[in-house]
């Protein structure tokens, strides 16, 4: 009767350490290879007539089993905090990258401490919360896709391109929407132009400055690559 219920209990146990070690990769931790070395010892002691230590043994190969399931389950948690962090860390350079800390600060910052909160959860190996930290990052900065705000220069294009003329670039969305602004540019850059008192002659290639005239905040290059707001009088992403 007690060799036949050890057995099985061997059995459950090896099967479970199998199962385990394969899928997650963490066959190897302490914990399951001493339950292995337990049942090997309660195998033999079971062979040898000594029912009260291969119960002993089994006992203790079991309470390791579930000790290694334990550290498996515990290391599948902090393979997907990292995973999730990673992807955090990730999303938080693209913010940065389009200028979200710029355009967007509120919700930048808000993901910013939420990834510093879910990097001290790991170290201190609470899994769980890292994770809920870190999806509240992609959460938080889910609402930013792409939108580059408003540019600060403009280089000039050919004409035969794109009809580059202060007037023509004045009434692009990103610039300000309306044509009749096109002074905002020529003033601003009156000193760059071949002739400066020449509005009508810009160059392909010039870098044209792009003027706040009504509190927007704008930053970088245009790049035809990216999508940005349009302007208004009432443009509210001010730094």
């Amino acid at each position: 009767m007690i060799k036949k219920f050890t057995s099985a209990v061997l059995m459950v146990f090896l099967s479970a350490a199998f199962v385990f070690g394969v899928t997650y990769s963490y066959k190897d931790n302490v914990y399951q290879k001493l339950a292995e070395e337990y049942a090997v010892k309660a195998d033999r002691a079971l062979d040898a007539g000594d029912y009260d230590l291969a119960v002993e043994y089994s006992e203790k190969a079991e309470e390791n089993a579930a000790l290694s399931e334990e550290f498996i389950r515990n290391m599948r948690r902090r393979a997907e905090a990292e995973a999730l962090l990673a992807k955090a860390q990730e999303r938080l350079e693209y913010a940065r990258k389009i200028g979200a800390d710029e355009n967007y600060p509120v919700a930048f910052n808000a993901a910013s401490d939420y990834y510093d909160e879910a990097e001290e959860a790991l170290d201190e190996e609470d899994y769980d919360n890292a994770c809920d930290l870190a999806q509240k990052v992609l959460d938080t900065l889910s609402g930013i896709k792409g939108l580059y705000g408003l540019p600060k220069f403009y280089i000039v294009q050919p004409w035969e391109i794109t009809r580059d003329c202060l007037w023509n670039i004045s009434g692009r969305t990103y610039v300000y929407n309306n044509p009749w602004l096109w002074e905002n540019l020529y003033h601003a850059n009156r000193e760059k132009l071949p002739d400066p008192d020449n509005p009508n002659l810009i160059l392909p290639g010039m870098k044209l400055e792009i003027p706040s005239i009504s509190g927007e905040y704008r930053s970088g290059t245009y790049d035809p690559k990216q999508t940005y707001d349009t302007y208004s009088p009432n443009y509210s992403h001010n730094r």
